[in-house]
């Protein structure tokens, strides 16, 4: 995939800078307030047991905070943390090695934890459900299975991809919580609190204006307000103003809606190559040279969530808001396409 200030991954090049304005207490965490409510009930009633808090899996698109929230938990219990990843795991005895060094209440957190090898599976269920790791020791008929007692522990999962979870993994899960594509204000009080973080000036136009354009994403959110930044220094005085953050915004070709360059583009095959659909995601995906997981995990969600593209049975549409607003002429039979 290319380059592009839209794309919610995290690159190593931000690593830094997203340590630096990842909020350190549940209080500091903008927005998903029902997981907030939630979390700190779980989080209180394990502390007053004085037990190891419910195993969690949160999932939820990538940029919504999974890996932030699974620190706060840590923190907030006041435990260890040892964070790695489900393609990390390449043996059972990379998770045996891992799991054997955790201490009384440390949580582990794995990010992916959908892409985790089918054999490390099932090294995980004892340990998550009996808290003991089972060791086969020598092979063929002299093999034998020593099971080890490991300390009571906190698995936090990470997925973007919930289908793609195990039953028998997620079942194991004591605590799943959805984190939602952000409302404006909240980003627009993720902007500021960024802003005041990276020390910056910013008026309350500014922090809207770069709301507006971050996908309901935080980590877009940062990443433009970061962008806007370098641009107010190199073009302005280094304040955020309306004006320079529209000219920013212009530059890097993010629209009033959050849309780039590719997401018109596939918005515009769908309404100029196959007449505004259904169009297949095998077929829109060769059409506008972009992968088919890249158009489903990272394009498709805000497309639907701001109700540019629908999904029917027959394949991708573009809806009535897509036609209008980049400027297309709304086809009477596109209502008929939509069911």
């Amino acid at each position: 995939m290319e380059e592009r200030v839209l794309n919610p991954k995290l690159t190593e090049e931000e690593a830094a800078l997203d340590q630096t304005l990842r909020p350190q207490r549940l209080a500091e965490y903008i927005g998903q307030n029902k997981i907030k409510e939630n979390l700190s009930i779980f989080i209180d009633a394990a502390k007053k047991r004085k037990e190891a808090l419910d195993h969690v899996l949160l999932y939820g698109g990538p940029g919504l905070g999974k890996t932030t929230l699974a620190h706060i938990i840590a923190r907030e219990m006041g435990v260890g943390i040892k964070a790695t990843s489900g393609p990390a795991i390449e043996r059972a005895g990379d998770l045996a090695a891992i799991l054997t060094n955790l201490q009384e209440g440390d949580v582990l957190f794995i990010d992916e934890i959908h892409r985790l090898n089918k054999i490390i599976e099932e090294v995980l269920y004892p340990a998550m459900e009996d808290y003991a790791l089972d060791i086969v020791i020598g092979k063929g008929p002299s093999a034998r299975t020593l099971r080890l007692d490991l300390p009571r522990f906190t698995l936090i999962g990470a997925t973007t991809k919930m289908s793609l979870l195990s039953s028998p993994l997620r079942d194991r899960f004591g605590n799943i919580l959805r984190l939602n594509f952000y409302d404006q204000d909240d980003i627009k009080k993720i902007v500021e609190r960024s802003a005041r973080i990276l020390d910056m000036s910013v008026d309350a136009e500014s922090a809207v204006e770069v709301a507006k354009r971050s996908r309901r994403t935080p980590r877009v959110a940062n990443r433009l307000l970061k962008r806007v930044r370098d641009f107010s220094q190199v073009r302005g005085d280094g304040t955020l103003t309306l004006d320079i953050t529209r000219k920013a915004l212009h530059l890097l070709e993010v629209d009033e809606f959050g849309l780039d360059e590719i997401d018109r583009r596939i918005l515009e095959a769908i309404i100029q190559k196959f007449q505004g659909g259904p169009v297949g995601l095998s077929t829109l995906a060769a059409a506008t040279a972009e992968e088919i997981a890249t158009i489903e995990d990272i394009y498709e969600p805000f497309l639907m969530q701001i109700g540019f593209l629908h999904r029917t049975p027959r394949g991708r549409v573009a809806t009535e808001l897509a036609y209008e607003h980049l400027g297309f002429s709304v086809p009477d039979s596109l209502q008929n396409k939509l069911l």
